[in-house]
């Protein structure tokens, strides 16, 4: 969404072994609940117009993790023009 469609996040993957122990350490950084997020402006042109809307950090948060509101689409989905 940050990136107006210009990235493409790639799927996680890892290889078990059953010799070696295996550490994960899930990480998160999030903008304030104040801020809005959206298509970055810079990434933003005639030939690139925004894919997906503005929305506030909070509504966000709230939306993404409550799925009774996703009506069967990914939140990405639900978050395009």
């Amino acid at each position: 969404m940050l990136s107006n469609g210009v990235y493409k996040s790639i799927e996680h993957r890892a290889m078990v072994s059953s010799e070696k122990e295996r550490a994960s350490v899930a990480m998160f950084f999030n903008p304030k609940f104040e801020a809005e997020i959206g298509p970055l402006r810079s990434l933003i042109t005639p030939e690139n117009p925004p894919l997906f809307q503005r929305v506030g950090m909070e509504k966000y948060v709230n939306d993404f993790f409550s799925r009774r509101r996703l009506d069967g689409k990914s939140y990405l989905e639900q978050m395009k023009i």
